[in-house]
């Protein structure tokens, strides 16, 4: 029987888990494709008879890139009320509890469905990042549900659910002459989907004092091409490298272990499976060196299906025998102990388990190595300014492990030098904005939760300075000390003695106590609140995830006289927006 898999992912968790639901469905007997929604034709849908969907969301509760033009066909109201009663399926989200539309994209999803006739197999899973088990605490449990809820299937044992998921492979690599043609660096610079634009480096120095904790860059890239343009709030998507240390790295473990294959080595990748669509980094012939710089997330924590492919051929029963224990269910808290807490690259996991990495296949490599995948970054200025600017705050962090752990993306903005060029792509932001300018605007941006908001006003200021009547700019930014990490405090200075913008500082250890933008929310609270009951203003959040937007939506329900439900009517009508990141 057919089994579609469809996913909507942002990260690449929510495509590793409907690959590995797709292994265990194939194993059950079922056949059928796992798919992005952007790859499977929507139009189809209305044939299928059971699909099984697994749905990321990402900001404020909206749905993943590769998922938005089939949210878009569902929601046409030409669809009849009725055009999926013929089909069952099962909705896995994926989010995290601390945003305040958790599992938003997949509560949705599966309403919808529903609304179009559709039955539900079994209840919604939410899988939630600040469970002790990330999503695994949700999802193995959710899929063993699934499996028991489809027994009534023909052609469904789950006897078969553990007899060897390895020998389902994405992949066929075959090894070609190593003076073969590859494919440019210029085309690995950007692997993505989404055709890109060049850049170029103009400047790229530290925002935040030299002795300052995190070292925080601001980046001005200058566009390549004329036809780039971009709104407010947009963000800027960019695909990094690993750097040369990384690669030598991995290369001094395949030389160490004597493996039959090094960086010259020259492969072509097919996939193993007609319904199985081959990524773009793959369409043509490349190094292993290439894949090691360009294509491999080096610097990733392995995911269980890495651990699984890692211990194939492995000879050592000890080592074979802990990585499929890390495989299973009741190996969760030894995986979590030693992958997710101290956050051990693969790297580290191939220097640990040195006899499956002695055993390790071409094969192998391609098919356990998790791909780069984009990231996305606020622009922080207006497109009037011809330069495209980015506030990166640069992730280096110590776990038990002897070295920092250091982001990949940020950490490759950091060492570009001026003069560099790179790809990327605008996406539309998350935040709305109000078409009459004239309306209030309160913006919450505490550490680099500033930047979008910096390419609002100066959007605003040059709208009034072509005529535009604008409306009061508030700005309440927080960091920790004047003279360590006051990001943009020249263009604080210049709005602020213009009159342009009400800026309200914190900062918070400038003083035996600690002073955050929620305080002074409260302090300017009769002010706020004129302005959000009789002027209609919008109210944006934008920075770290953890406690200040929760502590920000508090202080305005304060000002506002504890009307909780008024603010929750402000997020319904989008006048109270966040966007925030782990």
């Amino acid at each position: 029987m057919r089994l579609l898999v469809l996913y909507g992912s942002q990260t690449g968790t929510a495509q590793d888990v409907a690959e590995q639901i797709w292994r265990e469905s194939h194993h059950l007997g079922f056949q059928g494709p796992v798919l992005s929604f952007e790859e499977y034709e929507m139009t189809q849908l209305v044939e299928e008879r059971l699909v099984v969907f697994v749905v990321a969301t990402t900001g404020d509760g909206v749905e993943p890139d590769n998922m938005k033009l089939a949210w878009r066909f569902l929601l046409k109201r030409s669809l009849p009320a009725q055009s999926l009663r013929e089909m069952q399926f099962a909705c896995l989200g994926l989010g995290d509890s601390s945003y305040p539309k958790f599992n938003y994209a997949a509560k949705k999803l599966s309403k919808r469905l529903l609304n179009l006739g559709a039955t539900s197999v079994c209840p919604v899973g939410l899988c939630d990042d600040q469970h002790d088990y990330g999503h695994l605490g949700v999802s193995l449990g959710w899929t063993k549900d699934l499996w028991a809820a489809l027994k009534g299937i023909s052609g469904l044992d789950e006897s078969k659910l553990n007899s060897g998921n390895q020998t389902i492979g994405k992949w066929l690599v075959k090894e070609l002459p190593r003076d073969s043609q590859v494919a440019s660096s210029e085309t690995l610079n950007w692997t993505q989907k989404q055709p890109s634009h060049a850049f170029k480096v103009r400047q790229n120095r530290r925002t935040t004092a030299v002795d300052h904790f995190q070292d925080v860059r601001f980046l001005r890239l200058q566009s390549q091409t004329e036809d780039l343009s971009w709104e407010p709030g947009d963000v800027l998507d960019v695909q990094p490298q690993n750097s040369d240390v990384c690669v030598k790295t991995f290369f001094d473990l395949t030389r160490e272990h004597k493996l039959n294959f090094d960086e010259t080595t020259v492969v072509e990748i097919t996939s193993a499976h007609v319904d199985m669509p081959l990524p773009r980094a793959y369409s043509i012939p490349l190094s292993l060196h290439q894949a090691a710089k360009y294509v491999w997330d080096l610097s990733a924590k392995p995911r269980q299906r890495f651990l699984e492919v890692l211990g194939q051929n492995c000879t050592d029963e000890l080592e074979k025998e802990k990585l499929l224990e890390f495989c299973s269910a009741e190996g969760i808290d030894d995986l979590v102990a030693y992958v997710n807490r101290p956050r051990r690259s693969i790297l580290e996991v191939l220097d640990d388990f040195r006899h499956a990495t002695a055993s390790l296949t071409l094969v192998q490599l391609f098919e356990m190595m998790p791909l780069i995948q984009a990231r996305s970054f606020s622009i922080a200025s207006d497109e009037s300014c011809s330069t495209l600017d980015l506030l990166v705050a640069v992730v280096e962090y110590k776990t038990i492990m002897h070295t920092p752990r250091l982001g990949l993306c940020s950490n490759w903005l950091k060492n570009l030098e001026p003069g560099a060029e790179l790809r990327g792509v605008v996406k539309r932001g998350t935040m709305v904005w109000p078409k009459d300018f004239s309306i209030p605007l309160i913006m919450v941006g505490p550490g680099t939760g500033i930047a979008p908001f910096r390419s609002v006003i100066q959007n605003r200021l040059h709208a009034q300075s072509t005529g535009s009547a604008i409306g009061p700019l508030i700005v309440f930014f927080g960091c920790r000390n004047k003279t360590a990490d006051f990001h943009f405090e020249k263009d604080f200075s210049t709005w602020t003695t213009a009159k342009q913008v009400e800026a309200h500082i914190a900062f918070s250890r400038d003083q035996d106590h600690k002073v955050y933008v929620q305080h002074l929310i409260t302090k300017n609270g009769d002010r706020l609140a004129k302005l959000i009951k009789d002027q209609n203003a919008f109210i944006y959040v934008a920075g770290n995830s953890n406690n200040m937007p929760k502590s920000v939506r508090e202080a305005f329900i304060e000002i506002l006289n504890g009307d909780a439900d008024y603010v929750d009517l402000m997020i319904k009508q989008r006048r109270y927006q966040e966007e925030t990141w782990a």
